[in-house]
């Protein structure tokens, strides 16, 4: 091994190495019949190259095994270097010359084995091929015919491949589908953050005659047509006349001085200003007298189907009540939220139905799980039964079991304690029936709906129950806030404040100039339509709004328990809203007890988060 340098054996296949086998069975043979041990050991068929162990078979005269091939050794890894290959080439082609330099015999016995070694790779990839063309044969009698798809499968998977991918209907991505309309979101908005990469400048410094415009169009519920995309929106009267008529919402009472929204844990706001109606009860009779007045007003307007909805905010809960026709009710609807069980309790007593939308789900999603689980405890049980039935063929069992619990229940009366032992009282019974229901105050799932005609009376039970005001604390004596789209009797006209603000933002490794748009204040669901109506058309349909919701009312697009009716079954033309958000607002939001926080419009095509 020593002598042959560069000698490194690399791993056979199988069959080679069965080749190799009968190759020596006739080398084996042929170094038998030889009769001196000077030709066994000149005889190029019996001496094999790189052969660490004796030749099985093949002895010599002085009994010692004659070495054989290594089966794993590979001809062409003995000679690794260039130098050494162009001597091997020049000594096999001039075998004179290389005698004349001193070539000995062993040296041509590795030539000869070099050739056959190179002989033998060529036959051993013809038996190959030879191998896999009939294990193709017989594959394909065993299990038929192959189909056409199959054959390609299985020939041809990397021209299949590539073609899948240069074809452009495999590459193309799905469309996305394009959203023109974001669903309907009952819920009050305290602020709007509104961003662009265009400018929105166009929305600040109205002048006087575009403001007055705007104010006589919203009175008047008149709605000029909008460009469809004005190249200077600045200069655009129409769009700042319909920004300045989308501010527009109505509200009573009314106090300069006050913030009256939002009225749910607001006392930081009422802390420390002039309440005059504090410890008056003149004036609280005063203010209370004129709220009445204007929620009947309200209520008159609601059922006329010229208002389409208003809001009631108290110290405690928020009420809001829709117009028929409106999130798919065919009657009037009212949520109020949170509510408590001194207020249900209240309504009760006044004969107001209401339903409690989100834990009647609840109940019902729990009654269709555990009649699916009783479904399954009955199929064992009547496996068990007739399980037991078959071993014992009668039911003496079951006979014991009754008569077990028969023993069980009159224990104390065969006892005589049964007089003796305190039972609870009416009172703990129903506290403890209710105490799940009591649980559920001034959260979410608290959320009431009252539908039809209980909406009057529940009118009605607002302006008569003492309830409806805080008896003490900042806001004591003032009655709720009344908030409506449209005018009303002793209702004030106010505004929705706005500020344009222009930022540098970073987008990427550079700073892109954004604009941005706030604007504050009790933002009633029309009021939302209408301004990212007008953004669409002004910021060439990208757009970005950031929306905060009043918690309490985030609930409120939940599902009146009422059956819904179509768009067209109720007219609400009159109602002082412009038709397209009538149309959104006529929708069942889709939205639960979530309401709307991001909005983003992209080439003219809406994206939401709640």
């Amino acid at each position: 091994m020593s002598e042959h340098f560069g000698y490194s054996p690399s791993f056979k296949r199988p069959a080679e190495i069965l080749r190799m086998r009968c190759k020596r069975a006739r080398s084996d043979a042929g170094a038998g019949s030889t009769d001196s041990p000077e030709q066994s050991g000149s005889s190029p068929t019996c001496v094999r190259a790189f052969s660490p162990e004796p030749l099985s078979g093949a002895q010599n005269h002085s009994g010692v095994g004659i070495k054989r091939r290594n089966p794993f050794a590979k001809i062409e890894n003995t000679y690794s270097s260039k130098k050494k290959r162009l001597t091997f080439n020049d000594a096999t082609s001039n075998p004179e010359d290389s005698d004349s330099s001193g070539i000995t015999d062993s040296e041509r016995d590795e030539e000869s084995s070099s050739r056959e070694g190179t002989l033998d790779l060529a036959l051993s990839s013809r038996l190959d091929e030879a191998q896999k063309q009939e294990y193709r044969q017989a594959s394909s009698q065993k299990s038929g015919s192959l189909s056409e798809s199959d054959v390609l499968l299985e020939e041809e998977p990397e021209d299949i491949k590539s073609s899948l991918l240069k074809s452009p209907q495999a590459t193309a991505p799905t469309a996305a589908p394009v959203c023109t309309q974001y669903p309907a979101d009952w819920s009050l908005k305290t602020r709007l953050l509104l961003t662009s990469p265009v400018s929105l400048s166009w929305a600040e410094q109205l002048k006087a005659q575009e403001e007055a415009q705007g104010l006589s169009q919203h009175c008047r519920a008149q709605f000029s047509p909008l460009p469809h995309s004005p190249q200077d929106p600045r200069s655009c009267s129409d769009l700042r006349c319909a920004f300045q008529q989308s501010l527009v919402y109505w509200q009573h009472p009314s106090m300069p001085w006050l913030s009256l929204f939002p009225r749910i844990n607001a006392e930081r706001s009422f802390f420390g200003k002039s309440a005059p109606w504090a410890h008056d009860a003149t004036i609280q009779q005063s203010l209370m007298t004129e709220w009445s007045v204007s929620l009947s007003s309200l209520y008159s307007l609601l059922k006329a189907r010229l208002c389409p909805y208003f809001y009631l905010c108290s110290y405690q809960f928020t009420v809001l009540f829709r117009a028929a026709g409106l999130g798919g009710s065919s009657s009037i609807t009212a949520f109020i939220s949170p509510t408590t069980r001194g207020l249900r309790e209240a309504m009760k007593a006044e004969g107001i139905e209401f339903s409690l939308p989100l834990l009647e789900e609840e109940r019902r999603r729990r009654e269709a799980q555990k009649q699916t689980i009783h479904q399954e405890e009955e199929q064992k049980e009547q496996e068990v039964t007739c399980s037991k039935l078959r071993d014992t063929g009668d039911g003496e069992d079951h006979d014991e079991d009754d008569s077990d619990e028969d023993s069980t229940l009159s224990w104390l009366k065969e006892m005589g304690v049964q007089d003796k032992i305190k039972k609870p009282d009416l009172h703990t019974l129903q506290l403890h029936k209710e105490g799940h229901i009591m649980s559920l105050d001034h959260k979410p799932e608290s959320v009431i709906c009252v539908q039809g005609l209980h909406t009057f009376t529940l009118i009605n039970f607002f302006i008569n129950w003492k309830g409806v005001v805080a008896s003490s604390g900042s806001q004591a004596g003032l009655p709720p806030t009344l908030l409506a789209p449209c005018a009303f009797r002793g209702a004030t006209m106010h505004t929705l404040k706005s500020r344009c603000v222009n930022v540098r933002s970073q987008v990427g490794s550079s700073y892109q100039n954004i604009s941005s748009l706030e604007i504050t204040g009790p933002v009633l669901p029309s009021s939302v339509h209408a301004i990212l109506t007008l953004l669409r058309a002004a910021q060439k349909g990208n757009f970005s709004a950031a929306l905060y919701t009043h918690t309490p009312t985030a609930v409120m697009n939940i599902h009146s328990t009422k059956q819904q009716v179509g768009e067209a079954s109720v007219e609400l033309s009159s109602c002082g809203l412009h038709p397209a958000s009538i149309q959104q607002l006529q929708q069942p939001s889709t939205l639960g007890k979530t309401a709307l926080t991001h909005i983003t419009m992209n080439n003219c095509s809406y994206t939401w988060k709640n």
